[in-house]
């Protein structure tokens, strides 16, 4: 029976993944502030016998874990926040779990957090990390001399995707394991896989009408023309958009790309507008506004055949914005602030490809490039699809984006589990760290 004990507990990736890889373990603590993360919680693993709400007033157990788990609040860390690092009160929790280190001396400590973090303070704030949390050696290399207050373990830091371990999420974070010297510190991360999902293969068959878009939002939906013309598409904006066809897709992998296609906003910019391919990955899961990423949604009826001066319209998959930025075919990181969408768009037979005739772009995917170099004609026109829809991804979506079975279930409203979602851990990652440890 392995002691586990876990701070920022959230809604229990940890526990998921123990729970995977069929450890039997004792939960010693959890620990989480949040009401809401504290209920759905409870309401899947039953109530810690120690369950504080707040890491400053949590007792240390004298009697050491055999795995620690932390995720201190990113938000002091990450890209999106005000970059305040260490001078953000958040900041300083990273110092609350170095102390639990330092009493409590578990075997093995997890420590995951924003990619962020590494170039907070021009890189001071994570080599601050390292020093205090490998006393003995940093990713396989010894130290010679240990900082001052730093804590005698082994230490390997590395940043993973998701989507390099089966989630189709472009969702990158750091994780930092220590080992402690008295255990086998030979540690190997786990490999990367070939991802085979793409983001349509984790929606829901039957979404209530809750989550689709209104006809008047629909209406802010922007889109960039191009004509169909003797099997020549002619772009209005070819600068923007021939780039994107002639040079991303080339390499394109589709299954491992994120494919932004338009946004929705009346402005036709902001990420909480973005609308997104399922022909894709997922962005990152984002927390702050409570709902889920917009995907497109296509019928599979009502389809005709192009002729001659129909208009094609295609949108741009680019975006200068850090959070829009794609055309690679891959969706972003499901991030807190996650109002972004995803099209769930149109899809490919043994017709061909299903074109929009409505003035609303089909997903630009690799596979199109073969069709391009053959050319539409008279004997061989595109088939043109004329009704769609855009929707937010569901809570139990966005928990599949974060590798959650569908077991797991939440007692709370619609925007705290968006939320939850957003705040937690992709499991299988954290099931294939746990794997490597020596246990």
């Amino acid at each position: 029976m392995k002691k586990v004990g876990s701070d920022f507990s959230g809604v229990g990736a940890f526990n998921q993944a123990l729970i995977r890889l069929g450890i039997e373990y004792k939960e010693i603590f959890a620990c989480d502030m949040d009401k809401y993360a504290r209920q759905t919680f409870i309401h899947n693993y039953g109530e810690p016998k120690y369950y504080p709400t707040n890491v400053y007033d949590r007792e240390i157990p004298s009697e050491s874990l055999d795995i620690y788990m932390t995720s201190p609040p990113c938000q002091a860390f990450s890209l999106a926040g005000k970059r305040l690092g260490k001078d953000d009160k958040r900041g300083i929790l990273f110092f609350n779990s170095h102390e639990f280190i330092q009493v409590n001396k578990p075997r093995f400590f997890i420590f995951e957090n924003v990619k962020g973090l590494l170039s907070d303070d021009g890189g001071k704030t994570f080599q601050e990390w390292v020093n205090m949390l490998g006393g003995k050696s940093v990713n396989g290399v010894p130290v010679i001399f240990p900082y001052e207050d730093s804590v005698p373990y082994h230490l390997y830091w590395k940043v993973l995707n998701a989507k390099h371990h089966g989630v189709p999420q472009n969702r990158e974070r750091v994780f930092l394991i220590g080992i402690r010297d008295d255990q086998d510190n030979k540690f190997s991360w786990p490999i990367e896989e070939h991802l085979t999902k793409r983001l349509k293969d984790i929606l829901e068959n039957n979404v209530d009408d809750k989550y689709f878009l209104s006809k008047k939002m629909l209406n802010y939906f922007d889109t960039r023309a191009c004509n169909f013309n003797n099997g020549n598409i002619n772009f209005k904006d070819e600068e923007s958009i021939a780039s994107t066809i002639t040079a991303e897709s080339r390499s394109l992998d589709i299954s491992d790309n994120i494919i932004r296609l338009e946004n929705v906003n009346p402005s036709g910019n902001g990420m909480n507008g973005n609308v997104y391919s399922d022909e894709g990955i997922s962005p990152t899961l984002s927390t702050n506004k409570g709902e889920g990423i917009k995907i497109k949604s296509a019928t599979k009826s009502g389809f005709e055949t192009a002729t001659d001066g129909d208009s094609i319209n295609f949108s741009v998959p680019n975006s200068e914005t850090r959070r829009g930025r794609v055309g690679k075919g891959v969706a972003q990181t499901l991030d807190t602030a996650c109002n972004q969408g995803v099209m769930i768009g149109d899809y490919r037979t043994d017709e061909g490809f299903r074109w929009r005739k409505d003035g609303n772009s089909p997903c630009i995917m690799a596979s199109m490039r073969d069709t391009w170099k053959e050319g539409f004609s008279r004997e061989n026109p595109p088939i043109i699809h004329k009704d769609y829809k855009i929707r937010r991804l569901t809570p139990r979506e966005c928990f599949r984006l974060m590798d959650f079975p569908d077991t797991f279930t939440w007692p709370v409203s619609d925007s705290q589990a968006y939320k939850q979602a957003g705040n937690s851990i992709v499991v299988n990652v954290l099931y294939k760290i746990l794997k490597q440890l020596p246990l």
